[in-house]
């Protein structure tokens, strides 16, 4: 059963930075592409970042380019997103996802249970 335990979420203020953390089990965590999403109360899921199973690739919402960066750790089944610059509008619940065998970021089959993350003076 696949299991994801985000952590590393918190409160910040804006221009400031957090590192989330994902710890992955009960899947070949090597084996998938992973997604960042995050999600704000009223409203659906919004993807933020994507990696490819090997972590030659990479790719980003168009409101986080440029800010953030998605990396992993295969050896500790571990994905992370660096989140610099941060905006008020960044703030959300953060998910890390497992994205669905052979689809694109956005498509995904596992959700954390989240990491809540406060941008805020």
């Amino acid at each position: 059963q696949d299991q994801l335990v985000e952590s590393g979420g918190g409160l910040v203020q804006p221009g400031g930075s957090l590192r989330l953390s994902c710890a992955a089990s009960g899947f070949t965590f090597s084996a998938y592409a992973m997604s960042w999403v995050r999600q704000v109360p009223g409203k659906g899921l919004e993807w933020v970042s994507g990696i490819t199973s090997g972590g030659d690739t990479t790719g980003y919402a168009d409101s986080v380019r440029g800010r953030f960066t998605i990396s992993r750790d295969n050896t500790r089944d571990t994905l992370y997103l660096q989140m610099n610059s941060l905006k008020l509008e960044d703030s959300a619940v953060y998910y890390c996802a497992k994205v669905q065998w052979g689809r694109s970021f956005s498509n995904y089959e596992s959700l954390g249970q989240g990491t809540q993350v406060t941008v805020s003076s």
